[in-house]
């Protein structure tokens, strides 16, 4: 680092301790403890961007490119009267940083503003993570082109990229855990196999652990909360923090949400010039739902799938406020972008429809929730964007993930199709 330049012999009141933390390839990572300037730093509450936001900005692009910044946070030089601040003590005495150091609260959202600032010119095919930048297109003269504006930028601003870990010019990548290409998005098979390798949990910290490496492929996996909730049950603060062991439900969860994963699980990307379809559907445990657009053949692709579990008052609703709240939560409440941007008031295709499908009974005849979400989705309905409410059979829920079709053991992700009445 003093060869790089990267620290200098300090004389600062300052002292910070040096943690030496084991790779998983055997070697030693270098780090220093900066826990007690984080807690009397002012927090920087500029924005990291939503992996989602950044996926689906990229969407059915064509010819795709992504940049790794060399040791990012290490090419933003520190303002001199802070350098002080950074210094930390070895066996050969004591050194302060020049530039910005990794484990400083405020240096992610330092770095994010920067490269924000950087791309904001170029935000119609250009988008970054932290260190990792992505550039798409659509045709590959115009590729050419933005690429060479990013590069411009990236040499004039003083940056640098490590070109061992650079793809250019790619109809498919893999960014932030993810292989996109061709319209579709895909999980990244070693983070899967990382995800089915890995030991069952023995304490709440491991399956805290599993859980969130899970929960990152969340929208590949259809009603997700409700097969997942044998295991966030045993978060409860009531339980001992050594987790027994697991039964056979919760085994079958582990297992479930596993399998899922491994059978190479595909999403498509949305297309905002076609018509969307919304699919919700509710159980006694949760709530999910899958948007999805159709193909030419008219068959309809997923998208995204949402789930929650539900609340411990929501779980005594009728099974048809249940549903309707479903919607409510598929319209108003997911997280996913695109959804969001169907129904929040952002640009739509003319005359588009969204269709939203139940898995039981309609919205209408009874006070109180269904009312109001009646009156919700008709606010909603302009002539740009219209809704449409319709119940479907219990055997086309197995093909959208539907949550209610879970006889007895919750862990299972569609039972037999039933017939069920139509709204009136």
């Amino acid at each position: 680092m003093i060869e790089l330049g990267v620290i200098e012999p300090s004389v600062s009141p300052w002292c910070s301790p040096v943690v030496l933390v084991p790779k998983p390839d055997g070697s030693i990572r270098f780090c220093i403890d900066f826990r007690k300037l984080n807690s009397i730093s002012l927090f920087d509450t500029y924005p990291i961007p939503r992996v989602d936001d950044v996926l689906e900005k990229i969407g059915r692009a064509k010819y795709m490119s992504t940049l790794d910044l060399t040791k990012g946070y290490w090419q933003i030089p520190l303002f001199p009267e802070d350098k002080e601040k950074t210094a930390f003590s070895t066996q050969s005495g004591l050194y302060q940083f020049t530039v910005l150091p990794f484990g400083l609260h405020g240096a992610p959202a330092t770095f994010q503003r920067l490269m924000d600032h950087l791309l904001k010119p170029f935000s119609k095919f250009a988008a970054a993570y932290l260190d990792d930048v992505v550039i798409f297109s659509n045709t590959w003269i115009e590729h050419l082109e933005h690429l060479s504006q990013v590069f411009d930028t990236l040499a004039t601003a003083g940056l640098t990229a490590n070109p061992k870990k650079c793809m250019l010019g790619k109809t498919d990548i893999s960014y932030l855990g993810y292989i996109i290409g061709d319209g579709k998005l895909r999980p990244q098979m070693s983070k899967i196999e990382a995800i089915s390798n890995a030991p069952n949990p023995k304490t709440k910290k491991d399956l805290r652990s599993f859980l969130g490496l899970v929960g990152y492929y969340r929208r590949f996996i259809p009603a997700y909360s409700t097969l997942a909730a044998p295991l966030t049950d045993l978060l409860a603060k009531s339980l001992p923090n050594i987790l027994a062991p697991f039964s056979e439900i919760q085994r079958a969860s582990l297992d479930t949400l596993r399998s899922i994963l491994t059978t190479e699980p595909v999403l498509q990307c949305p297309d905002f010039s076609k018509p969307f379809h919304l699919y919700t559907d509710a159980s006694n445990v949760g709530l999910g739902g899958v948007l999805a657009q159709p193909d030419q053949d008219g068959r309809d692709h997923p998208i995204v799938f949402i789930s929650r579990k539900l609340l411990p008052r929501e779980c005594h609703y009728p099974i048809i406020e249940k549903e309707c709240l479903a919607i409510k939560f598929g319209i108003y409440q997911a997280p996913a972008k695109a959804l969001r941007t169907i129904f929040h008031g952002f640009p739509s295709p003319p005359q588009s429809s969204t269709r939203i499908g139940l898995g039981r009974g309609g919205v209408m005849g009874r006070p109180g929730l269904l009312t109001r979400t009646e009156q919700q989705l008709t606010g909603r309905s302009t002539p740009r964007r219209q809704f449409r409410v319709f119940p479907f059979p219990g055997k086309r829920s197995r093909r959208h993930g539907g949550v209610s079709l879970l006889p007895g053991k919750r862990t299972r992700l569609s039972g037999p199709g039933r017939k069920r009445k139509r709204a009136a």
